[in-house]
């Protein structure tokens, strides 16, 4: 009897639950399910005992022939099967169907029209050293799917909301010992995890999804708009967006619609443009933000310093946060003997660890948001994080 017989049943259980195409898919998804050890080579014997015993659907010939090309369900929409002196057109019944630009526009007039408030801004006490909140949800990758079964965690779009919900409160109350005034809010940094409808990044690299492009990018711009609000009830809100590579495109158009959405609101001032590096000004303090996969790291110091001349010149405090690498890294820069220095930093992210990164062993790095916290005459004074199980 086949090594692989007894394993029939549960072929036939993935293939009614699962919309897998591929016969490795199939195999990798049967034998975890099966709860047993396997490696590599387990996997290429099993795809090919089922591909040869199997008649994985009434589809075979299409699946067959989307194998051969490398191509998935997603990929195609209208083909020929060619075989045999055989001739074939065939169409996708699993394409998923796409939104028009009409609808989206639309829909997002629908929306806006009934989120339309009048809003005031905050009284604020005046303060003899006012104090400046920075909260930066770094590499959030709505939209990403991790499974425990493949990863050891789950993440997906729910996970991500309550994560930056829950954040952004906590981080809120831990700052109030400060005399908060203002708040630099920092979005983009892969907000989105996918850039096109084909589930890739701004580059083509193909990506685990959960749910479709545009409600992740719906919930996003809901999920930005509720926070701003909430910061902008109590704070002055400045909002500063960088542009990252899993969503160049779609990050910049998410920020302009938040922007316009909520354009009634005198206490928010934006950035939202799409140069790489950002830069702004709080008393003693000039920050910069920026994604973290573009200039060099010993060549923003002096990015810095060039683009930024005025406030270089007239501050005691330069930091520079950036993203991209989903853990903590600091850096310290001298501009010259006795003083001061640019402070270089990576942050943590929020989002999971997906199938590409467990096998590749990026995982186990802290899981969190975290916020600074920057005096208007003295600079950097504290840093909040709220970290994630």
């Amino acid at each position: 009897m086949s090594r692989w017989k007894p394993y029939n049943n549960l072929i036939e259980q993935v293939l009614r639950e699962e919309k897998l195409t591929g016969w490795s898919k199939i195999a990798r998804e049967t034998l975890v399910r099966s709860g047993d050890t396997f490696n590599n080579a387990d996997v290429d014997l099993f795809r090919t005992y089922i591909k040869r015993n199997y008649k994985k659907t009434e589809d075979t010939k299409i699946d067959e022939t989307l194998e051969k090309a490398n191509l998935e369900h997603k990929d195609w929409s209208i083909g020929w099967i060619k075989e045999d002196g055989i001739s074939l057109l065939v169409k996708n019944p699993k394409k998923e169907k796409g939104v028009s630009l009409e609808q989206i526009r639309t829909d997002f007039i629908e929306e806006m029209l009934k989120h339309s408030p009048n809003y005031s801004a905050p009284e604020l006490e005046p303060s003899s050293d006012p104090h400046l909140l920075t909260i930066d949800i770094a590499d959030l990758h709505l939209g990403k799917l991790a499974t425990l079964s493949e990863s050891g965690e789950e993440y997906n779009v729910n996970v991500a909301i309550e994560r930056c919900r829950e954040a952004v409160v906590d981080l809120v109350n831990k700052a109030s010992g400060y005399d908060i005034k203002q708040v630099l809010f920092v979005i983009g940094n892969d907000v989105l995890h996918t850039d096109n409808v084909k589930r890739q990044t701004t580059n083509g690299t193909d990506q685990d999804t959960d749910g479709a492009w545009y409600d992740n990018f719906k919930i996003a711009r809901a999920l930005y708009v509720d926070i701003i609000e909430y910061l902008a009830e109590r704070f002055h809100v400045h909002v500063t967006h960088n542009p990252s590579n899993h969503d160049f495109m779609s990050g910049y158009m998410l920020a302009d619609s938040v922007n316009a959405w909520l354009h009634k609101h005198d206490n928010i001032s934006w950035d939202i443009t799409s140069r790489h590096r950002k830069y702004f000004r709080f008393g003693e303090n000039l920050i910069s933000t920026s994604h973290g996969d573009g200039a060099k790291l010993e060549l923003l110091p002096l990015l810095m310093a060039e683009e930024a001349k005025k406030d270089w010149g007239e501050t005691k405090f330069r930091c520079i946060y950036l993203h991209h690498l989903h853990h903590m890294k600091k850096y310290k820069f001298q501009t010259g003997s006795d003083f001061p220095g640019v402070t270089v930093e990576y942050l943590r992210s929020p989002s999971g660890t997906d199938s590409w990164h467990h096998k590749n062993g990026y995982q186990h790095a802290p899981k969190a948001i975290e916020a600074f916290i920057h005096s208007f005459f003295n600079g950097p004074v504290a840093r909040l994080t709220h970290m994630f199980k």
